[in-house]
Order: structure tokens, then sequence, then C-alpha cells
């Protein structure tokens, strides 16, 4: 072990990108105002490029503005450069990150996206800088200094511009009025967009999947329904192949307690009536609240009192629910 102070080096940068950050505040002025009103207007998409670490930084804002209902793509600028260019419309609007503003890359993009009449919105530390003085609309995103001891490598820089990027995505998401459901539909995948699109119908068992047994069927029939499909009960019908009731794994053991000709007995006598069920629409974020609200395993799913699936617990979890 050393002597080396890697607490006081980790404060020492947290403390300088923290006061960048909060210099920042004081910096956002009516250029802001006026990119996000000109990215309010675009018909066509968000072009978002950067090089080097400004780049890392363009590649995440870009993926932060689409998945907030702002679609937005990255182009490194050495592929624009070698044909990436065809992929910029006139009615897209142009972001680009660099602290210099000064990037020999970038640069020379400038000439061929004025010629196409593309609007530039530019994220820079100076305004004296080539792109600053050529760009629409300039947002000066400075720094004092860099948290490496050289005061070379991109680290205040980098945090700052991501900060600001994140303002600009908000305040579009904001102003758009993008909702949670607006966010979940371009998260299918996520927690979020489970709970919020995600329904019964999604992952309940039909057809022949479902346990379905009548009303005037004996019990041992029942008991060979339940183990057959595995979902820990069966649904009950009647002669008009309506929902009579439901008979679960619990009502199976409080019936054998009764010591019962489970062959003598029919379903109707041991099944529970009006039992709770479910519609195929009901999310299914809402099934498992209820499900453990009312301390039970498995749901019927039913459309005018007919069994159209069914599911149990173990359904949600594979859904990712739990």
């Amino acid at each position: 072990m050393t002597n080396f102070d890697y607490i006081a080096v980790a404060k020492k940068v947290l403390e300088i990108e923290s006061k960048a950050l909060t210099k920042q505040i004081d910096q956002i002025d009516q250029a802001f105002i006026d990119a996000c009103e000109l990215c309010l207007q675009c018909s066509g998409k968000l072009i978002v490029m950067g090089l080097g670490k400004s780049g890392h930084i363009a590649d995440k804002i870009a993926a932060t503005l689409s998945s907030t209902g702002t679609p937005s793509y990255f182009i490194h600028p050495s592929e624009a450069i070698h044909g990436d260019l065809g992929m910029i419309d006139q009615k897209d609007i142009v972001l680009i990150f660099s602290y210099s503003g000064e990037t020999e890359e970038i640069i020379s993009l400038l000439p061929y996206l004025k010629k196409k009449e593309i609007k530039i919105v530019a994220f820079t530390g100076n305004t004296d800088s080539k792109l600053s003085l050529e760009s629409d609309i300039h947002i000066h995103v400075p720094v004092d200094e860099e948290a490496c001891p050289m005061n070379l490598a991109p680290t205040a820089s980098t945090t700052t511009a991501l900060a600001v990027g994140d303002a600009f995505a908000v305040a579009l998401l904001e102003r758009k009025g993008f909702t949670k459901e607006d966010f979940a539909k371009s998260h299918p995948g996520g927690s979020l967009g489970k709970q919020l699109l995600l329904s019964v119908g999604d992952i309940m068992h039909t057809g022949e999947e479902i346990p379905i047994v009548c009303s005037d069927d004996s019990l041992s029939t029942g008991l060979i329904e339940m183990s057959q499909k595995a979902l820990g009960m069966t649904a009950v019908v009647d002669k008009d192949n309506q929902l009579a009731g439901i008979f679960t794994d619990g009502d199976l053991r409080r019936t054998l307690e009764s010591s019962i000709d489970i062959k003598a007995t029919k379903m109707f006598d041991v099944m529970t009536a009006n039992p709770f069920v479910l519609s195929e629409d009901t999310l299914a974020y809402n099934a498992l609240s209820l499900i453990q609200q009312k301390k039970i395993t498995s749901i019927i799913v039913t459309k005018q009192n007919k069994v159209i699936g069914a599911l149990n617990i173990h359904d949600l979890f594979r859904a990712g629910l739990m």
C-alpha cells in the first residue's frame, strides 16, 4: 500500500466539475431558447456530431433526445466527410459539440452544410472559434479548468457539455408535453415500458393451454386437468360455457381434508363461485398488484363471462414484472 491520497484526488475532481456545472447555470441565455425553438420547428430530424470525447457526449445526447420524443441521429464527422453527409437533409438541423470549436474534421464540413442551407447549433467553449462564428446559434459551454492536473484531458468540459445537452433534451421534452406513456413506447423492453404497455392479453395462456372443466365433471377430472395444464387451478364452466367458478390448489387442500370421494364429487360442489377475473386489456403490472393485494396466485381472464385466458404469478415473473 502507498500513501497516495486517492480520496483527496477524487474530491478535487468532483469539486472542479461541480464548480463548472454551477458556473454554466449563469451561461444559459437567449441562445438556448432560440436553439430549442428552432429544433421544435424542425420538420426533419436532429443530427448530432462531435469528435473524440465530444463525440461520445454527442452520441449520448442523440440517444437521450431520441428516447424523449425528438428523433435524432449521431453521425461521426469523419464518416460524414466520406459519404454520410448524404444522410443529412435540408429539413434537418445539425447540433455540433466541440469544446475548442476548431476541430479540423468538423470545420471542413461547414461549407457543405452551409451550401445545403442546413441550420447549425454549436455547443463550444470558445465564442471566437470558427465553429461558433459560422453556426446559426451558438451555445457557450466554457470551463475555467479541466479536472486533469495537466489541464489537458477533457473532463470538466465534457461533464458540462453532457449536462447542457441533457438540459436541452429535457427542455424539449417538457415543451412537447412528453409523458410517461410516450417514454414507454420507445422503451418497450424496460421496466417502465412493461408497466405501461404490457397487457394481460400479451402474456396469458390461451386455447388448449387453459385449464377448463365443466361443473358436472368429477373432481378427479378436475385434478387431471390441473395437473396437465400446471397453472395451479382450473376454470369451471356451466353447460352454456359461461364461467361458473374456479378450483385452485388452495381449494384442493381444503377439499382433501374432508376425505371426500374424488370420483363421485362434482366440480360444482367444491369450486369457488364468482371468482375474481380480469379482462385481457388489463395492464399486466396492475394484474400483479391485484394478485398481491388479494393474495392469490392464479387468475382467469374472461370476455362477456366466457373464459379466454388464464395466468398465474409465474407468468408475471417471466414477463419481468417481479
